[in-house]
Order: structure tokens, then sequence, then C-alpha cells
């Protein structure tokens, strides 16, 4: 059987640049959205030129133009959809309505993948309200694909280890500290971290399986369930450091919430709540879904301790 034609759209983001790799390291036929509105950022026509020289097709198209939009679905047999969810960069999940528009209309698709990529959003449920939009929007697109009784396939991936791994979960920075450290109430709360690019690979994984039409697929794999506790020993076993512990209780972090600050860190900081002081990826079963590591047991996933290492 012929592997499914696959559009990228948001294919030069973060996630998106490695939705579009894997797509062409696993045979698919890949062609990536390039928006008109794209204006003069260079480093973005790059990238898509070198997925170009890679071998994906390049299809003009443009949120403003329905018809650019329907035109595109039209070509492929599966979308995927990868625009930015996160308030402190751009939030342009309710977008991908005109995606749901076009999708319907073109009545051609077997499969929409919507950008999620990250925490369950039916799944949460908090005492904080800040950032909450972020999950709001992604169930107001659910809602629409399943309206629209387009088939569909979601992915929790969880956390992703750019964000939360390699600066030891602490806020403000992208790197290991290098004296001390923030833990986050007592530090045993549970959380899962994945490479990036096996978040793609994953991904990739579902197109074409049966296994996955309209279900969850969750990124769970057992040695990447860490605390963060254990995330710092990883750290201190490969550098060769050891930091020192200050931690900070869930009255002080939700005070620290409640300061003057920019709404987008705000959201940042409730995320770091949700996941270390709720424990919103580890507090229930898979019911209603798989999980990627036993589903495709042939990907071999990245360890943290391996993802920690690249900072040395």
């Amino acid at each position: 059987m012929s592997k499914s034609k696959i559009l990228v759209v948001g294919g030069t983001g973060y996630i998106g640049k490695r939705i579009v790799k894997a797509s062409l390291a696993q045979g698919h036929p890949t062609y990536v959205l390039m928006r008109r509105e794209l204006g003069f950022e260079i480093e973005k026509l790059q990238m898509l030129l070198s997925f170009k020289k890679q071998g994906a097709h390049l299809i003009e198209g443009s949120f403003s133009d329905h018809q650019s939009l329907v035109d595109a679905v039209k070509q492929v047999d599966v979308v995927i959809c990868t625009m930015s969810g996160v308030q402190f960069r751009s939030h342009n999940i309710l977008l991908q309505l005109k995606l749901v528009d076009a999708i319907t209309e073109a009545g051609n698709i077997k499969r929409f993948l919507p950008s999620e990529f990250g925490i369950d959003p039916s799944r949460m449920v908090s005492d904080v309200d800040y950032g909450k939009e972020t999950f709001e929007d992604k169930m107001i697109i659910r809602k629409a694909i399943e309206d629209a009784k387009i088939p569909y396939t979601y992915i929790s991936a969880n956390g992703l280890g750019g964000y939360f791994v390699g600066n030891l979960s602490q806020f403000g920075s992208l790197v290991p500290p290098k004296e001390k450290v923030s833990i986050y109430g007592d530090g045993n709360c549970k959380a899962c971290f994945m490479d990036e690019d096996d978040v793609a690979t994953y991904t990739i994984k579902t197109i074409d399986d049966p296994r996955m039409l309209n279900k969850t697929l969750y990124l769970r794999p057992d040695e990447n369930i860490v605390t963060q506790n254990q995330l710092v020993e990883k750290w201190e076993k490969v550098s060769g450091v050891t930091l020192r512990r200050e931690h900070i209780s869930k009255e002080d972090f939700l005070a620290s919430m409640k300061l003057d600050m920019d709404e987008a860190i705000r959201a940042a900081l409730a995320r770091i709540y949700h996941i270390f002081y709720e424990g919103c990826m580890m507090n229930f079963e898979i019911e209603e879904g798989e999980e990627a590591s036993k589903l495709y047991p042939e990907v071999r996933y990245t360890r943290m301790d391996e993802y920690l290492a690249r900072y040395l």
C-alpha cells in the first residue's frame, strides 16, 4: 500500500520542522504550506527551500484565502497542523478553525492531526485559571473536528525536552543551572518528557495506522517518566556537578504567580504548577487511547540522561 501524502501546516516551527523531517524519513510524499504572509522572514523561507531540496513539495496558501486552503488540502491525504499554542511566542490555535472549514469542504482527508503536542487538554482540571485559554482553545478545535466528522488523531507529547529537561525545569532559562536548582514542592511529582525528534517520529507512525483512527496517542514511555528530583540527579551524574536544592512550597509558588507580570509569563508559570504541583501528566491511566512506546516498540526513543548529555 502506498504511503499517505502529508501536508504540514506550520512546517517551519519548533515541532513542525521535525514533523517535515520525520515524514520525509519515513517515505511519505510530504507537502509544506508556504504562507503568502511570509514577507521578509528569510530564515523561514530558507528552511522551506531546504525542505524542497530534501524532496518536500511547497504549496502556497493563506489563512485569509479559504479557497487556497481548500486547494492545498485536496492535494494530500493527511493534514498535520503544528501552529504555536504558547502565549510567549504566538498563540494561533483558533486559526485552525479555518483549516477545519477547508478540510470539510475538500472532503478527501482521511486523517487530521491538529496542533496539540503537549498536555492532553481533555484531562486538564486545575485550581488555577492562568493560561487556561490554551487548553480551552484546543478543546474548541477538537469539538469542531468531531462535529464535522473529520477523521483525527490527537498527539499528547507531554513535556518537550527543550523547555523542561535541559534547564532542569527552571523558569527563565533553557540551560542547566550552575550552582543551585529550584525544586517544586518535594520534587517527587511524576512527569514525562520527550525528545522533540521522537515526538515527530511517533506522530508520523500514526498516519497509516488504523489503530489510531479517532484516538489519542500518549507519548509516555516508562523510562522517561521521572520526578524533578530524578531529573536533577541525572544531570548531576552526567555532568559531575552537585547543585544546591532550594524547595519552593505550593503556597509560595501560587503567591509568586499573583505578582505583577506579563500574562504570557504568568501562563508559563501556570504550566510549571500544573506539571510539578498538580501532576497533570501522570494523574490518570490511559484508557481511551494508546501509549506510543508500546504501540511502536521498534522506535528507540531518547532517554533523558541522553538528552541531558547534549548540554555538557
